[in-house]
């Protein structure tokens, strides 16, 4: 299948559905150094469109795809945030799905978000969303999916949604079993590193047991005594990123405290890898 990859950021979820066989036909994202990183790691295509805002893209030169994935902008339902919701200018790029989806009528929408959108505004922001896909001609099924329930070591709770074209086969995906997963491999030990620590209920081989720099505002890891920030390819590592990417990254110059805020915005690519193979084996079920 064919997708469209809009708010991109570095590429989570192409890495999850690429994995599984779909094709990219384009990509938007208007983070420039989002916008580097995914072009030197995934090095699209010619024949692929790139939007670098999406208010600016004209849907009917798009070109035809099956599925339109998109993590959009979270920060304004966020809990960590003022949770302003559509009253915030990135919650108002939602619409920017609708407005695609409405001209292109892919067969299935990808969407996902932080689990505070379910609650936001006592529930009625969800509400919204709901009713405007169903006016659009979706129907909605939705899960909570957290990253350390597919072997990332990391509580990270994000909420996926499926938009399913009215009068195309309708496959149910959620929920998701525990024969539906795709697990992270956690990758060899990369030179210079110290000893991992081994996967446990609290740690993981994702993390370098050599690596103390004292506490820090950021994400940080008890070690004895003393708190250290996570390094930008532990990072990657928790989101499931190959470090193959990380040393993209830093081929690139990409500052750590970009890397910090990329991977912090990223989608778990093991939970979209699981969401992809199972669409993709019930479609054609349904379709046979």
């Amino acid at each position: 299948m064919r997708f469209f990859d809009l708010f991109s950021g570095m590429g989570g979820f192409r890495l999850g559905l690429e994995r599984e066989g779909y094709e990219c036909v384009g990509w938007c994202e208007i983070d420039e150094w989002a916008q580097k990183l995914y072009r030197a790691f995934f090095k699209p295509s010619e024949k692929e469109v790139f939007h670098e805002d999406a208010r600016r893209i004209i849907p009917e030169q798009l070109p035809e795809f099956d599925v339109l994935c998109a993590g959009f902008p979270c920060q304004s339902f966020s809990v960590a945030g003022k949770r302003r919701g559509f009253e915030d200018t990135r919650g108002t790029l939602f619409f920017e799905i609708v407005r695609i989806a409405r001209a292109k009528r892919p067969a299935f929408l990808l969407l996902e978000n932080v689990k505070g959108l379910l609650n936001h505004d006592r529930g009625r922001t969800f509400e919204v969303i709901l009713k405007t896909l169903d006016e659009l001609g979706y129907d909605a099924e939705w899960q909570v999916l957290n990253s350390k329930d597919f072997g990332l070591p990391q509580n990270r709770e994000r909420v996926f949604i499926i938009g399913h074209l009215r009068g195309k086969s309708r496959p149910q995906i959620f929920p998701l079993t525990e024969s539906d997963k795709v697990y992270y491999e956690p990758p060899r030990k990369a030179q210079g590193e110290g000893k991992r620590f081994r996967c446990s209920p609290d740690y993981s081989r994702a993390i370098d047991a050599n690596y103390r720099k004292g506490g820090g505002s950021r994400t940080h890891l008890l070690f004895g005594e003393r708190m250290r920030i996570f390094t930008p390819l532990e990072c990657f590592r928790l989101q499931g990123f190959p470090d193959e990417m990380y040393y993209t990254a830093k081929k690139l110059g990409i500052a750590d405290t970009h890397l910090y805020r990329l991977t912090g915005n990223a989608v778990s690519v093991p939970v979209v890898q699981s969401i992809a193979r199972k669409l993709k084996r019930v479609n054609k079920e349904v379709r046979s």
